[in-house]
């Protein structure tokens, strides 16, 4: 038995050198890849869920912007792909410090809290949020809205909303 191994692994050896393979030493090749992407994406909600969607060509300063942005529909690709955006609101404010992630909502929140359009502002302001503050994970953020009219909803992660 230890005879048919011997003449396995010399016959491997016979066909790597036989063929060119030269040995080479260590190539850097920079640091490994690690941790979720740090760009900022805007979530939409689909048939299947929230789905997030690279913001490539815009840089972003304030959450308030991120909510605007998030509050109009996708690109047409992403329409086409089935994301539709479900964020309908009236007058907000944005704040967030480290964690935590405030919205003030003028009148009552028109969702459940447990519906895709909540899920994308929390998922969409969690990642701006870490985006606006580099020291701070996207999955630790936690989101509350807090319209004047009801009882405030949260705080959320984001992975109570995504499946999965």
């Amino acid at each position: 038995m230890k005879a048919r191994q011997g003449c396995a692994a010399a016959a491997l050896v016979i066909a790597l050198v036989g063929c060119g393979v030269q040995p080479t030493g260590v190539i850097g090749a920079g640091e490994p890849a690690s941790g979720l992407t740090r760009g900022m994406r805007l979530y939409y909600a689909s048939a299947g869920g929230l789905r997030a969607v690279p913001l490539l060509d815009r840089e972003i300063k304030d959450l308030n912007a991120v909510v605007k942005l998030l509050a109009q529909e996708p690109p047409p690709a992403e329409q086409r792909d089935g994301l539709t955006s479900l964020v309908h609101l009236g007058a907000y404010s944005v704040t967030g410090e480290g964690t935590r992630v405030t919205v003030r909502l003028e009148g009552p929140y028109p969702e459940s809290g447990r519906d895709q359009g909540t899920g994308q502002l929390v998922c969409t302001l969690a990642r701006a949020q870490s985006v606006l503050d580099p020291k701070v994970r996207t999955d630790e953020v936690e989101v509350t809205l807090r319209p004047s009219e009801g009882a405030a909803l949260g705080p959320y992660r984001c992975a109570e909303f995504l499946n999965g």
